[in-house]
């Protein structure tokens, strides 16, 4: 006899059901946002220097989720919770509202430059 299967909590239970009706676009973008929203603090570096951003050029063609990982990794050094509220508002205006990619990635990289120059007037 198999052991019981043990229950997951509802908020698990609703977001697999959430997940199971969404294209497989949509699912793409939903993990690529959790795994964004899972390591928004694990990047951020103990007060000293500043640090120069990674050269990662901006390809021709990119969805906003690799351009938000894109630029992510550009500017390692930022605290993700710093840029959380208005990248997602920025990604929700692009999937739920259809603004252009090129035009929110336009925005994303203004956002992130702007935490960029802040962090590193604080870092000196």
């Amino acid at each position: 006899m198999l052991p019981p299967k043990p229950s997951l909590p509802p908020a698990q239970r609703h977001l697999l059901q959430l997940y199971a009706r969404l294209s497989e676009a949509d699912r793409g973008a939903l993990t690529a946002f959790a795994e964004f929203l899972a390591a928004r603090g694990s990047g951020a570096e103990e007060v000293g220097p500043a640090v120069e951003p990674l050269a990662i050029p901006r390809p021709l063609e990119e969805s906003v989720i690799a351009a938000i990982r894109r630029l992510s990794q550009t500017y390692h050094m930022l605290d993700k919770g710093a840029v959380l509220h208005e990248t997602s508002g920025l990604m929700s205006a692009h999937i739920l509202q259809g603004r252009a990619a090129a035009e929110v990635i336009d925005e994303l990289e203004a956002l992130f430059l702007r935490q960029y120059e802040r962090h590193r007037a604080t870092r000196g």
